[in-house]
């Protein structure tokens, strides 16, 4: 994952991609942090889901940092990529990525690492699969 100050390509596969429409914005016009935690969280499960091969819970959230506003019609990037595993939990880490026509390129305006169990049919913590 990269620096939260560095500009180099995203990190991770792109996972998520949404346009910044009127509904998700605050009073401002912008585009409230809640509602990008929340579209991150959902990109960490998907690709932790795929490892996992079924169900994965979210157990903690952790290094979240916000760089700049998502103006209202931006197109909003979510890279996932596989941080760490353990015998039951995956570390995904999340970048957000924006484009905007007020922008000379893509830029990045968000990341944070995301942890995952995997779920049995029970819903009790099961192994990872092998790979």
């Amino acid at each position: 994952m990269t620096s939260i100050h560095e500009t180099a390509p995203p990190a991770g596969e792109p996972i998520l991609q949404v346009v910044a429409l009127p509904r998700h914005t605050n009073d401002f016009g912008d585009i409230p942090g809640g509602w990008v935690l929340a579209q991150m969280e959902l990109a960490g499960a998907v690709l932790a889901r795929r490892i996992a091969r079924g169900r994965v819970a979210t157990v903690a959230v952790g290094g979240m940092g916000f760089m700049r506003p998502i103006p209202l019609g931006a197109l909003v990037r979510f890279h996932a990529e596989l941080l760490e595993t353990g015998r039951t939990s995956l570390q995904v880490g999340v970048e957000v990525w924006i484009d905007h026509e007020g922008l000379a390129e893509p830029a990045k305006v968000s990341e944070g690492h995301f942890w995952y169990v995997a779920l049995g049919a029970d819903g009790r913590t099961r192994p990872l699969p092998d790979s």
